[in-house]
Protein backbone atom coordinates (compact mmCIF):
# COMPACT_ATOMS: atom_id res chain seq x y z
CA UNK A 1 0.00 0.00 0.00
CA UNK A 2 1.52 3.02 -0.62
CA UNK A 3 1.73 6.34 1.55
CA UNK A 4 -1.20 8.27 1.75
CA UNK A 5 -0.94 11.65 0.00
CA UNK A 6 -4.26 13.28 0.14
CA UNK A 7 -5.97 15.69 2.92
CA UNK A 8 -4.77 14.90 6.25
CA UNK A 9 -7.57 17.13 7.28
CA UNK A 10 -10.16 14.69 5.88
CA UNK A 11 -8.96 12.01 8.03
CA UNK A 12 -8.82 13.70 11.11
CA UNK A 13 -12.63 14.51 10.64
CA UNK A 14 -12.78 10.65 10.16
CA UNK A 15 -11.20 9.78 12.90
CA UNK A 16 -12.44 12.53 15.34
CA UNK A 17 -8.29 12.25 16.14
CA UNK A 18 -5.48 14.94 15.04
CA UNK A 19 -3.36 13.47 13.09
CA UNK A 20 -0.92 16.82 13.50
CA UNK A 21 -0.77 16.36 17.09
CA UNK A 22 -1.81 19.89 17.35
CA UNK A 23 -5.54 20.25 16.73
CA UNK A 24 -5.24 22.60 14.02
CA UNK A 25 -7.48 20.43 11.45
CA UNK A 26 -10.42 21.44 14.57
CA UNK A 27 -9.82 25.10 15.01
CA UNK A 28 -12.67 27.42 15.49
CA UNK A 29 -14.46 28.59 12.03
CA UNK A 30 -11.83 26.14 9.77
CA UNK A 31 -12.84 23.07 9.57
CA UNK A 32 -16.10 20.94 10.69
CA UNK A 33 -15.49 18.60 13.27
CA UNK A 34 -17.31 15.57 12.52
CA UNK A 35 -16.89 13.49 9.90
CA UNK A 36 -16.18 13.78 6.14
CA UNK A 37 -19.34 12.87 3.37
CA UNK A 38 -22.98 13.24 3.19
CA UNK A 39 -23.50 11.26 6.07
CA UNK A 40 -20.63 12.49 8.10
CA UNK A 41 -22.71 13.49 10.88
CA UNK A 42 -24.43 10.14 11.34
CA UNK A 43 -21.15 8.25 13.47
CA UNK A 44 -22.37 4.61 14.09
CA UNK A 45 -20.98 2.70 16.92
CA UNK A 46 -18.23 1.10 16.08
CA UNK A 47 -17.55 -2.93 16.26
CA UNK A 48 -14.99 -4.37 18.12
CA UNK A 49 -13.66 -4.87 14.78
CA UNK A 50 -14.02 -1.61 13.77
CA UNK A 51 -12.53 0.04 16.97
CA UNK A 52 -9.49 -1.80 16.17
CA UNK A 53 -8.92 -0.85 12.70
CA UNK A 54 -10.00 2.68 13.29
CA UNK A 55 -7.17 2.54 16.06
CA UNK A 56 -4.77 1.40 13.69
CA UNK A 57 -5.50 3.63 10.81
CA UNK A 58 -5.43 6.70 12.81
CA UNK A 59 -2.09 5.90 14.44
CA UNK A 60 -0.16 4.93 11.02
CA UNK A 61 -1.55 8.06 9.23
CA UNK A 62 -0.37 10.02 12.33
CA UNK A 63 3.46 8.94 11.67
CA UNK A 64 2.86 8.87 8.12
CA UNK A 65 3.87 4.97 6.72
CA UNK A 66 2.59 2.39 4.90
CA UNK A 67 0.74 -0.62 6.13
CA UNK A 68 4.22 -2.98 5.81
CA UNK A 69 6.36 -0.60 7.44
CA UNK A 70 3.56 -0.23 10.24
CA UNK A 71 2.91 -4.33 10.17
CA UNK A 72 7.21 -4.95 10.25
CA UNK A 73 7.63 -2.50 13.24
CA UNK A 74 4.62 -4.14 15.32
CA UNK A 75 6.48 -7.37 14.23
CA UNK A 76 9.59 -5.94 16.08
CA UNK A 77 7.99 -4.32 18.73
CA UNK A 78 6.60 -8.71 19.63
CA UNK A 79 10.21 -9.67 20.05
CA UNK A 80 11.22 -6.62 22.36
CA UNK A 81 10.70 -7.52 25.92
CA UNK A 82 7.89 -5.71 28.00
CA UNK A 83 4.57 -4.34 27.26
CA UNK A 84 4.48 -4.99 23.00
CA UNK A 85 1.61 -1.69 22.70
CA UNK A 86 4.36 0.29 24.46
CA UNK A 87 7.08 -0.75 22.54
CA UNK A 88 5.37 -0.04 19.78
CA UNK A 89 5.28 3.11 20.18
CA UNK A 90 8.43 3.87 21.47
CA UNK A 91 10.01 2.26 18.03
CA UNK A 92 7.63 4.34 15.83
CA UNK A 93 8.83 6.65 18.07
CA UNK A 94 12.54 6.08 17.45
CA UNK A 95 12.11 6.48 13.61
CA UNK A 96 14.86 9.14 12.47
CA UNK A 97 12.00 10.96 10.79
CA UNK A 98 10.17 11.19 13.92
CA UNK A 99 13.18 12.05 16.10
CA UNK A 100 13.92 15.08 12.97
CA UNK A 101 10.59 16.29 14.00
CA UNK A 102 10.43 16.14 17.58
CA UNK A 103 13.74 17.96 17.29
CA UNK A 104 11.74 20.93 15.68
CA UNK A 105 13.25 21.14 12.04
CA UNK A 106 10.16 20.59 10.55
CA UNK A 107 6.04 21.26 11.57
CA UNK A 108 5.49 17.58 10.49
CA UNK A 109 6.38 14.51 10.20
CA UNK A 110 6.30 14.28 6.39
CA UNK A 111 8.01 17.61 6.46
CA UNK A 112 10.77 15.87 8.92
CA UNK A 113 10.79 12.66 6.13
CA UNK A 114 11.96 14.97 3.39
CA UNK A 115 14.36 16.45 5.42
CA UNK A 116 15.91 12.94 5.88
CA UNK A 117 15.02 12.00 2.32
CA UNK A 118 17.11 14.74 0.85
CA UNK A 119 20.66 14.05 2.84
CA UNK A 120 20.05 17.31 4.85
CA UNK A 121 20.91 15.35 8.41
CA UNK A 122 23.89 13.32 9.50
CA UNK A 123 23.70 10.59 12.16
CA UNK A 124 26.52 10.10 14.71
CA UNK A 125 28.82 11.94 11.97
CA UNK A 126 27.38 9.65 9.49
CA UNK A 127 25.15 10.29 5.93
CA UNK A 128 21.82 9.07 6.53
CA UNK A 129 18.78 9.54 4.60
CA UNK A 130 16.52 6.47 5.57
CA UNK A 131 13.92 8.34 7.72
CA UNK A 132 12.55 4.68 8.86
CA UNK A 133 16.16 4.17 10.62
CA UNK A 134 15.42 2.98 14.08
CA UNK A 135 17.53 5.82 16.52
CA UNK A 136 19.48 4.56 19.76
CA UNK A 137 19.57 6.50 22.83
CA UNK A 138 22.68 8.38 22.46
CA UNK A 139 22.10 9.03 18.96
CA UNK A 140 23.56 12.45 17.67
CA UNK A 141 21.45 13.95 14.62
CA UNK A 142 23.12 17.54 13.31
CA UNK A 143 21.37 19.77 10.09
CA UNK A 144 23.94 20.37 7.59
CA UNK A 145 25.27 23.65 6.95
CA UNK A 146 23.40 24.01 3.45
CA UNK A 147 19.85 23.27 5.11
CA UNK A 148 20.24 25.91 7.94
CA UNK A 149 19.04 28.71 6.02
CA UNK A 150 15.96 26.78 4.66
CA UNK A 151 12.92 28.79 5.35
CA UNK A 152 10.45 25.86 6.45
CA UNK A 153 13.37 24.95 8.87
CA UNK A 154 13.53 28.50 10.49
CA UNK A 155 9.88 29.08 10.64
CA UNK A 156 9.32 25.22 12.43
CA UNK A 157 12.45 26.40 14.80
CA UNK A 158 10.70 29.82 15.95
CA UNK A 159 7.48 28.18 16.34
CA UNK A 160 8.51 25.11 18.67
CA UNK A 161 8.28 25.98 22.04
CA UNK A 162 10.42 23.14 23.51
CA UNK A 163 11.04 19.12 23.27
CA UNK A 164 10.11 16.46 24.74
CA UNK A 165 12.54 15.69 27.20
CA UNK A 166 13.55 12.34 25.74
CA UNK A 167 14.70 14.69 22.64
CA UNK A 168 17.31 17.89 23.02
CA UNK A 169 18.35 20.10 20.50
CA UNK A 170 21.04 22.69 20.13
CA UNK A 171 19.34 25.61 18.00
CA UNK A 172 22.41 27.87 17.88
CA UNK A 173 24.47 24.26 16.48
CA UNK A 174 21.59 22.90 15.07
CA UNK A 175 22.46 19.72 16.64
CA UNK A 176 20.17 17.27 18.90
CA UNK A 177 20.43 14.12 20.78
CA UNK A 178 18.07 11.45 20.92
CA UNK A 179 18.51 11.00 24.46
CA UNK A 180 16.28 8.04 25.66
CA UNK A 181 13.47 6.36 25.28
CA UNK A 182 10.54 8.11 25.88
CA UNK A 183 7.96 6.78 28.41
CA UNK A 184 4.08 6.17 27.91
CA UNK A 185 2.85 8.93 29.51
CA UNK A 186 5.05 11.61 27.39
CA UNK A 187 3.73 9.91 24.00
CA UNK A 188 0.26 10.92 23.03
CA UNK A 189 -2.81 9.86 25.31
CA UNK A 190 -5.30 9.79 22.51
CA UNK A 191 -4.11 6.46 21.43
CA UNK A 192 -5.02 3.50 22.91
CA UNK A 193 -2.21 1.12 21.81
CA UNK A 194 -4.19 -2.37 23.05
CA UNK A 195 -6.39 -2.41 20.45
CA UNK A 196 -4.18 -2.20 17.84
CA UNK A 197 -2.31 -5.19 19.37
CA UNK A 198 -5.70 -6.96 19.51
CA UNK A 199 -6.26 -6.13 15.95
CA UNK A 200 -2.87 -7.95 14.73
CA UNK A 201 -3.43 -10.09 17.32
CA UNK A 202 -6.58 -11.69 15.56
CA UNK A 203 -4.63 -11.87 12.39
CA UNK A 204 -2.45 -14.59 13.60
Amino acid sequence: MSRYRDSITKKSRRYGFSILENDKEFSKGKKRTYAPGQHGQRRRKLSNYGEQLQEKQKVRFMYGITERQFRNTYAKAKKIKGITGTNFLVLLESRLDNIVYRMGLAATRAGARQIVNHNHVTLNGKKMNIPSHICNPGDVIVLKEKARKNVKVLESLDGQVSTLEFVKFDKKNFKGEYVRHPERNELNQNINESLIVEWYNRLV
